[in-house]
């Protein structure tokens, strides 16, 4: 199996998992808030989708600036979030398919402006930048589903909500 084969199903996979959790959402939850600190569902849900296509939006770029290159995602509704995620999944398959392989190991900066936050292969870029980072985020997401009392979908098996 190549690097890119390991990738595209592992992108299958998890778009699947947040896709799951957007279908338990409604309108009305976006503005929730468990802590004043904490980001809104809506924001939240929006920064997770927004990492899934970081695969096409920052990894086929060799230098990712947040200051330029990030706008963030702010949903107005579930079904925006569903449509980002869907039309984000056929663009991060088709850049993954595309990917040389050789390409998996150049290196890739995240910076903002001058300061640089990181720099490592692209290959690490997706798995620690973009897709740890978006199953962290998803892991909170699923505690605000939890305290709206909304059942929480299994991810990686069956979840409490789904065990009888």
């Amino acid at each position: 199996m190549s690097i890119k084969e390991g990738f595209l199903v592992e992108l299958e996979r998890e778009t699947n998992n947040t896709r799951r959790i957007l279908d338990r959402l409604k309108d009305e939850d976006l503005s929730f808030k468990p802590h004043e600190k904490s980001m809104s569902l809506g924001n939240l849900a929006g920064h997770i989708v927004e990492l899934h296509n970081w695969v096409s939006d920052a990894l086929t770029k060799n230098d990712f600036n947040l200051a330029t290159d990030y706008k963030p995602f702010h949903p107005n509704s579930v079904e925006e979030l569903k449509k980002a995620l869907d039309e984000g999944y056929k663009r991060n398959e088709k850049t993954i398919d595309e990917f040389p392989e050789e390409d998996w190991f150049s290196k890739w900066t995240m910076r903002v402006d001058t300061y640089v936050v990181g720099e490592m292969p692209k290959l690490g870029a997706l798995r620690f930048v973009i897709n740890n980072h978006l199953i962290h985020h998803r892991g909170q997401l699923t505690v605000y589903l939890r305290l709206l009392d909304i059942p929480v979908p299994g991810l990686y098996g069956p979840s409490a909500d789904e065990k009888k």
